[in-house]
């Protein structure tokens, strides 16, 4: 019972959440510096959680094969990669180094 409770929770703060963000005057949104922010946002968004499913088990640090995956990808964007390419490199870096028994 307790799950439905907290699903019900999330449901109503989401709502709430989209309810104060209909009712920011167009003015505030307009703002250069709330343009930019925005902007900004998902990209931080993305980076946090990449970073904390490549480099965290729970409540500790790990550094394994996805990080070896994650700096192949770097090196090769580094390279001006296409993108298929740096997905490869890290598809490849990451099963190389878990099959060595990383």
């Amino acid at each position: 019972m307790s799950i439905w409770i907290a699903i019900g929770v999330t449901a109503l703060g989401c709502y709430a959440v989209k309810l104060v963000g209909l009712m920011v005057p167009a003015g505030v949104l307009e703002r250069p510096l709330v343009r930019h922010l925005a902007a900004l946002l998902p990209v931080a968004l993305l980076a946090a959680l990449t970073a904390q499913q490549t480099f965290s088990d729970g409540r500790v640090l790990v550094l394994d094969a996805r990080a070896a995956g994650v700096a192949a990808a770097a090196v090769a964007l580094i390279l001006r990669a296409p993108f298929l390419l740096v997905v490869g490199a890290a598809v490849v870096v990451t099963a190389g180094v878990r099959a060595l028994g990383g």
